[in-house]
């Protein structure tokens, strides 16, 4: 698959508008999950904006494709997306863990319009995919469901029951990418508890699994339309930065849950700003 280059640069260009409109939502003083919400970028991105079959027009298709955000706390780039997709108003972005806002810390379906799962306890996103899988293959439905997953996330026991599972049936339809970050709430995943070699991990389990640089969007594009004729279960283990375009929180678990200050802040708006401005 080559990529048109007009269509390459759009995306990409999607993925700054999205860090940027991340930085804003977030502002300072209040804590949020900078770190994995900006890893995970490039990988929203390609999913809503190239690859996925959704759209606010189609948003109660049965055959949709259906996104879970296993890793909850990084809903926050989900949010943006959906806003800048028309799910809901743009304005509704400032809102974000606000008493009775429909934008809360971790996804909720009775709240926000375009989110498929409850997740934020952590382990469990690839479980419930595996039953809108299992759920769309008895229904005759035609759709993919892709879950994104944290490396820390990885730890769970109940990953890997979930992994046999989809192996064992087959759902060829179930697609994950885990964002590879390399750190979670307390440190490093891999001084906390190892999870390597995790392609082997996978494939032992009877996945077709990949290695790729996550913030390399054709190469991310690339891969998830590989996925497309394979008979078994896929996995893309995408390497990422933590804070991935905020330089002070970059490589760390320091953006994990931060509240940021107002230099901090400026500094980073000048760095993910698309032209010199005056600061919201």
């Amino acid at each position: 698959m080559n990529m048109e280059k007009e269509q390459l640069a759009s995306l990409e260009a999607k993925a700054k508008e999205i860090r940027f409109e991340l930085l804003k939502m977030f502002g300072t003083g209040k804590h949020h999950h900078f770190g994995g919400s900006f890893s995970c970028v490039e990988i929203m991105t390609a999913l809503y904006f190239y690859k996925m079959n959704i759209s606010l027009e189609d948003r109660a298709s049965p055959v949709r494709d259906r996104f879970i955000m296993s890793k909850g706390h990084s809903v926050p780039t989900q949010y943006v997306i959906l806003a800048l997709l028309g799910f809901f108003p743009a304005e509704k972005l400032k809102t974000i863990k606000q008493l009775g806002s429909i934008l809360q810390g971790h996804p909720d379906i009775n709240k926000t319009p375009g989110i498929e799962a409850p997740t934020g306890s952590l382990g469990q996103g690839l479980s419930y995919g595996n039953g809108i899988a299992l759920a769309g293959r008895l229904d005759g439905n035609d759709f993919n469901v892709y879950v994104v997953m944290g490396d820390g996330e990885l730890q769970e026991g109940q990953v890997w029951e979930a992994a046999m599972t989809t192996s064992h049936y087959r759902l060829n339809n179930l697609r994950v990418i885990v964002d590879l970050n390399e750190y979670q709430s307390q440190g490093s995943v891999e001084e906390s508890l190892s999870i390597e070699p995790l392609a082997e991990k996978w494939r032992s389990f009877g996945w077709h699994a990949v290695r790729i640089d996550g913030h390399d969007m054709e190469k991310i594009c690339r891969t998830l339309n590989d996925m497309d004729n394979r008979e078994t279960p896929c996995v893309i283990i995408a390497e990422t930065v933590k804070g991935k375009g905020i330089t002070c929180l970059e490589g760390s678990f320091k953006g994990h849950n931060y509240a940021m200050t107002q230099e901090e802040y400026r500094s980073a708006y000048e760095e993910l700003a698309p032209s010199a401005g005056e600061i919201e």
